[in-house]
């Protein structure tokens, strides 16, 4: 085993200057979150703060949204059909969740709101829904490249096509209109923000296309509603779906908003008790509106904290957000391009780096394995981010990352020290190297020998359970 060496992360030295005008906009977090001061223990010994940088995939629990749970969570009962106070309340809280949720996203008065899983459940709802003339699909569903699996494996089970964007944001614009001329589509879905390299695209822009040539447009709003304000009105978006555990909500609820015609007529999303108006032991009368696809029991909780961190998103000042963001942001890039060997990546030549993107960074190492420099920035610095194909292969291989890459990601919650944090551990990396051994184990690349104490509640050891099973091209 080699030896450990002390890590400048924990020196918080770096060769990236802070200025007082940064450090006023984005050295403290904008909102309190849950779980900011957690200890990271170190291989080398000792512990350091937790530098969280992947919200891309499960952002930290705001606060007050943790307060809110433990205030609501004695009133937790079933909803819809029960009689007794408990309750009561929680069919009120669960179904006031719906207004606010619209709200958030401006939308409609008719528009449906229907709570599901995640945003992959969201939109795989939405392909059962997609209209049929003469019981034949009425149109083809069209998606770039670029999308997360979750607005991308859901419409290969329908007529789809997919579209190679282009190097420019401008030309892919042009590309879906070229596709769009051909006729017969239905849908275009696309991604808000893309999830691996932060960049925004012109939602307004693309449903005013896809209107124009007779399709409907839905988003895939998981990165952007933690970012952006969003208003489906304004944009004159048909649906958007987004995720609670990325917008500072626990459990993972999501949720899908739109047009009612297509929902209240398409498939029920899971066939079960609450989502009919009468059963049969030969045939059912399905119900109508967000019931007809929220079979079984719902995620109460879920919806209610999502609800109420779309609340506290919504109060933020958006200047002081987005700078705030942007300051991390572009400290961050900075400071990656002046290490020799590490490469940042984006799709569009063209991306507007001031306000084409959200905090969401992805860079690679020369010589180094993602997964083993994540490995090291987590064991010897206390920094986790994230690495792979992020739910994303086609975009990948385009991006000539067929193995992966790494993604440091960030919101309300952070602060510039946690990108001087991984900064300063990636200049250790390149100057003297790794300083532990390290072995893959079930898939990922662990620290050899790894004594560090862990919670007694989590029995596994760390690095080894529920490596992601996407290693094939």
């Amino acid at each position: 085993m080699t030896t450990a060496t002390v890590s400048p992360a924990i020196q918080n030295t770096t060769s990236a200057a802070i200025s007082s005008e940064l450090a006023a906009i984005a050295g403290r977090p904008l909102s309190a979150v849950t779980g900011a001061e957690i200890q990271a223990p170190l291989i080398q010994g000792g512990h350091v703060r937790y530098a969280n940088l992947d919200y891309g995939a499960s952002a930290p629990a705001l606060s007050v949204v943790s307060a809110y749970l433990n205030e609501i969570l004695p009133f937790y009962a079933s909803v819809h059909r029960g009689a007794g106070y408990a309750s009561q309340i929680s069919t009120s809280v669960y179904e006031n969740a719906r207004n606010i949720v619209r709200d958030f996203v401006g939308g409609r008065s008719d528009d449906s709101v229907i709570f599901t899983r995640n945003t992959t459940d969201s939109l795989n709802l939405l392909a059962g829904c997609l209209p049929h003339t003469e019981g034949r699909p009425a149109g083809d569903v069209l998606y770039l490249d670029i999308e997360h699996h979750a607005n991308l494996l859901p419409w290969q089970g329908v007529p789809h096509r997919s579209v190679v964007a282009a190097p420019t944001i401008a030309g892919t614009v042009e590309a879906l209109r070229t596709e769009l001329q051909q006729g017969q589509v239905s849908l275009l879905a696309v991604t808000g923000a893309s999830n691996v390299t932060g960049e925004i695209l012109p939602v307004r822009t693309l449903a005013a296309l896809a209107h124009e040539y007779g399709a409907r447009i839905v988003v895939d709003a998981a990165q952007l509603a933690p970012h952006r304000r969003i208003n489906i009105s304004a944009d004159d978006v048909d649906y958007l779906a987004f995720s609670g555990h990325k917008l500072y909500a626990p459990f993972g609820a999501g949720v899908l908003v739109g047009r009612t015609d297509w929902l209240d007529a398409g498939t029920p999303h899971l066939a079960g008790g609450g989502a009919v108006r009468e059963a049969r032991l030969d045939g059912v009368s399905w119900a109508t509106g967000p019931a007809r696809h929220e079979g079984g029991s719902p995620n109460v909780l879920g919806a209610a904290t999502l609800a109420r961190a779309t609340q506290v998103i919504a109060s933020l000042d958006q200047d002081r957000w987005h700078a705030h963001e942007a300051g991390i942001r572009s400290y961050l890039v900075d400071g990656l391009q002046k290490i020799d060997g590490v490469t940042v990546h984006q799709i569009f030549s063209d991306t507007d780096p001031g306000t084409g993107t959200i905090g969401v960074v992805n860079f690679s190492v020369a010589g180094y394995d993602a997964g083993l420099v994540a490995a090291y920035l987590s064991a010897e610095h206390g920094v986790g981010l994230r690495d792979g194909r992020f739910c994303a292969h086609p975009l990948l291989k385009r991006l000539g990352l067929p193995s992966g890459s790494l993604r440091a990601s960030f919101g309300v919650g952070s602060r510039l020290e946690d990108a001087q944090r991984l900064l300063a551990g990636l200049e250790q990396l390149r100057r003297t190297g790794l300083g532990w051994d390290y072995v893959v184990d079930s898939g990922r690349w662990v620290p050899a020998n790894d004594t560090r104490v862990y919670p007694h509640w989590a029995p596994n050891t760390p690095g080894t359970a529920g490596a992601a099973p996407c290693l094939d091209d």
